[in-house]
Formats: structure tokens, C-alpha cells, sequence
């Protein structure tokens, strides 16, 4: 079966489940995000809601806020919207690639003004390039003090670390008795869609300069378990 990318898993009831095998600490980096969205916060846009694991955390987070879900795939919206029906009142869904918003194409306004933006496993399916575009749009699309942060993979900053990274995510997978080529296995096929394509990944030194450059005046890394982080700034 062919798959958007960042879908990862064919059959996306068993997404959840997967990726808690596939990548460590999943729960910790994400409650990592929903820490630092203040619980006042009343706005907030989620770029590729996915399952809406981390929707529901922020919502729990900030409970006075109204938060729009981002994704271009049709499946994982009509997925989300099922999951989080009885948070209808504070939920709104788009089905929209973030890198047509990102690009001010016609029909691909999301809005603005918000307290924060957030993301989670979809942003390094952009090229560098985009991924530039789209951290301007979001520092544009922030009231001033808003905040963005996002966790995704990283380009190890240099080759020695591949392996390490490599060894980190088996020895994690040992511990905790998974066979890592079974989840693996799990894993769909995907092609180019819209803006987004297979991991094109960035250092977080280059992710932290772009920050920087499309106007957010801090930057920090929150969390971080060897090429898995979470980072993100201040307007």
C-alpha cells in the first residue's frame, strides 16, 4: 500500500502502537512539547496532527484553547477527527499541505495571529529550502511572544555519529525486548506528495540558524535523546 509520507505505518489504526516501538522515549518527547505551551494559551495550529497523540496532550495542556489540525492526508484527519469527537467544540481540522501555506498558494490560508504552533515527525519531509519558507510563515503567523517548537529527526552533524545514533535506537530496542526488524516491517511505502517527501533530514545547528533568520529572537533545544529532538524559539 502507498502511503503519504509521514504516514510511516500502512494501516493506521496501529499507528499508536508502532511508533511507541519505533522511536524511544515517543510519550517523553512529546509531553516535552506540551510543557512548554503555557496553559493559558488560547491559540494554537498543530502542522501535521497525524493521529492527534500530541493534540490531545496540549489540549489537556491548555484547556481554554481552540486548536486547528493540520495534515494533507485524508486519512489521518478523518482518523483524528474520529479519535478526538468529544473535543469537537476545540478542534478544528484541515486537510492542507503546510508547504502550500507555506508557499501563500491560493486556497491555503490557515489563518494567523496565534499564541503558539507546534509539529511533531512531518517537518523533515520538507527540503531545506522549504523548511525555511515554513519557519518564516509560522514566525509571520505567531502574535509577538508566540512560540513554535518541534520535534523531529536529525542529519547527524557528522559521520561518526550515524552509527552511534544507530547503536543508541538498538540498545533502547533491546531493553525493551523489541525486535526492531518486526516494527520495521510494519513500515509502508511512500512516494512524494505535494511539498513533502521521504526524510530529508537537517543538522539542528542549520534548523536553529533558519529559526533565527525568519525572526524568532530565541532558540532553544528542550529535548533531546541522540538524533531525536525537540526544539523550537520565541518570536
Amino acid at each position: 500500500m502507498m502511503i503519504f509520507p509521514g504516514e510511516v505505518f500502512a494501516e493506521t489504526k496501529e499507528f499508536d502502537q508502532n511508533i511507541r516501538q519505533l522511536l524511544p522515549y515517543y510519550d517523553e518527547m512529546l509531553d516535552a512539547i506540551a510543557l512548554c505551551v503555557p496553559p493559558e494559551t488560547k491559540t494554537i495550529l498543530e502542522l501535521g496532527c497525524g493521529t492527534g497523540e500530541l493534540t490531545i496532550k496540549v489540549l489537556k495542556q491548555c484547556p481554554e484553547a481552540q486548536l486547528v489540525a493540520v495534515d494533507y492526508s485524508p486519512r489521518m484527519i478523518e482518523f483524528i477527527s474520529d479519535k478526538l469527537s468529544d473535543h469537537q467544540d476545540r478542534l478544528k481540522t484541515i486537510q492542507l499541505d503546510f508547504g502550500a501555506w507555506a508557499n501563500d498558494e491560493p486556497n491555503a490560508d490557515i489563518g494567523n495571529n496565534f499564541d503558539a504552533v507546534i509539529s511533531s515527525l512531518a517537518i523533515h519531509h520538507l527540503s531545506d529550502e522549504m523548511k525555511g519558507k515554513l519557519y518564516e510563515k509560522i514566525a509571520s503567523s505567531l502574535k509577538p511572544n508566540g512560540r513554535f517548537w518541534n520535534a523531529d529527526p536529525l542529519l547527524p552533524e557528522f559521520s561518526e555519529l550515524s552509527e552511534i545514533y544507530q547503536q543508541s535506537r538498538e540498545r533502547w530496542a533491546a531493553k525493551q525486548g523489541l525486535d526492531l526488524e518486526t516494527v520495521r516491517s510494519k513500515v509502508g511505502k511512500s512516494d512524494t506528495q505535494g511539498y513533502s517527501s521521504q526524510d530529508q533530514l537537517a543538522t539542528i545547528d542549520t534548523q536553529l540558524a533558519m529559526l533565527k533568520n525568519a525572526g524568532f529572537s530565541q532558540t532553544a533545544i528542550i529535548w533531546k535523546y541522540y538524533n531525536i529532538a525537540v526544539f523550537g524559539g520565541l518570536r
